[in-house]
């Protein structure tokens, strides 16, 4: 298929055409007819597909040329950093239009997004929180709304959006097409759908929850928190292999605890996002990343999704998410455009659990390696085999409500 099969205008073929977008991807192959026919559409695609572009080129023709001041189509988003990059394709899409548009999101005064919104927009790009603030301020008109897309969906239930949506609903017309995109679809994300979307099309790309195919996985057994240390800095050692790596830790404090011994190491240059760190200074890592500015990004799963970025070498799972979407999502920034990419996962006693649940989701095995014979292998401290231990334990538990548990056994003992 070509996208000159696609009734689309002139403005549209002729930013698809500069952005370099060679043939249409299957998510909007089977999306943009649908979308520009009225259909209510629910495509799960993995990230890395072209989703957002299957959505956003019907929104672009639906809304057509700048008319009024209020808003007529509205994409919710579950994070700033999507909000931004969503907003981001949004303007090389509608580059030779005259269309309006804002990007709203926390973490900074409204003051600018307030501006724009007075300007008069054409689409809006949100997140729930900012929307429903800047709405009950009566800074945003709802009325003309005609068009309503949530964007990475299962991110938003992970995030607990649902009362906000919810609320959403009710103050945007009843009477408009609704599209909802997810990388998989859960129970929660069904639930949404029956609440939201009448009849619709459900177009999925490719079973929920794969592993993107371009992605090469492996595993390592590793016993403690000090080796992988030492093993992450053998494989950075490899600079010309190892040359755009994101590393994923699970908490705010490993993610700090990485980037402080990468940066000792002169293995960068490096930064580091959480949600502890500034809007600002998230957006401004990001895109030092997306230039070629950095050869590292440690961050933790806040950002797994809104990181756009081709030519990724290796994804680094330095903990195992414990939402085992996630997993899907951290590997998902490697591999991307029809790139090759390497997801390399650290695992400990305790991460095996999920390890094991995460390949029951994705229905395939991580292939196990061998830690090579140079790599230190490091005593476990008292308080980490502590901790392991009673993890293990609570994973017991949580299987076997009757099970009591290697410290209860201990205490009876006595």
């Amino acid at each position: 298929m070509l996208w000159t099969d696609f009734k689309l205008n002139k403005q549209l073929f002729q930013a698809i055409d500069e952005a370099g977008f060679a043939s249409p991807t299957d998510v909007q192959q089977k999306c943009i007819p649908l979308i520009l026919g009225g259909q209510h559409v629910i495509g799960i695609a993995q990230t890395g597909t072209g989703k957002t572009a299957a959505y956003m080129l019907p929104v672009l023709m639906k809304v057509h040329y700048a008319q009024g001041s209020d808003p007529r189509a509205l994409i919710l988003v579950p994070t700033k950093e999507l909000a931004v990059q969503v907003m981001a394709q949004a303007q090389q899409l509608s580059k030779f239009t005259d269309l309006r548009m804002a990007a709203l999101y926390g973490g900074v005064g409204p003051k600018t997004q307030l501006e724009e919104i007075k300007k008069g927009v054409d689409i809006l790009i949100s997140t729930p929180g900012r929307f429903m603030e800047l709405y009950l301020r009566n800074e945003i008109v709802t009325k003309h709304i005609k068009t309503l897309v949530i964007d990475e969906a299962d991110r938003m239930m992970d995030m607990g959006f649902m009362p906000q949506l919810r609320k959403i609903f009710e103050v945007i017309p009843s009477k408009k097409q609704n599209l909802l995109f997810s990388a998989t679809f859960s129970e929660r994300i069904e639930k949404l759908s029956q609440e939201f979307l009448e009849f619709p099309v459900r177009v999925e790309i490719t079973p929920q929850a794969t592993a993107a195919k371009q992605v090469n996985q492996e595993l390592y057994y590793i016993p403690n928190l000090r080796t992988k240390i030492n093993f992450l800095e053998s494989l950075l050692a490899d600079r010309e292999t190892f040359n755009r790596v994101i590393i994923f830790a699970r908490t705010k404090e490993n993610a700090n605890n990485v980037f402080r011994f990468l940066e000792r190491k002169n293995l960068g240059p490096l930064r580091v996002i959480h949600s502890n760190k500034g809007q600002n200074t998230r957006i401004n890592a990001m895109n030092e990343f997306k230039q070629g500015d950095l050869r590292i990004l440690v961050a933790t799963d806040v950002a797994a999704r809104g990181i756009d970025v081709e030519k990724v070498s290796h994804v680094i799972n330095f903990d195992v998410p414990s939402l085992y979407e996630d997993y899907v999502h951290r590997i998902g920034r490697t591999g991307r455009a029809f790139q090759d990419g390497k997801a390399i996962t650290f695992a400990t006693k305790a991460e095996l659990y999920h390890i094991q649940r995460i390949e029951k989701l994705i229905r395939t095995k991580i292939p196990v390696k061998q830690l090579p014979a140079e790599i230190k292998i490091e005593e476990t401290s008292p308080e980490e085999a502590l901790e392991i231990a009673r993890e293990i334990d609570r994973q017991k538990k949580r299987e076997d409500p009757e099970y009591g548990g290697a410290f209860h056994e201990r205490k009876g003992s006595r």
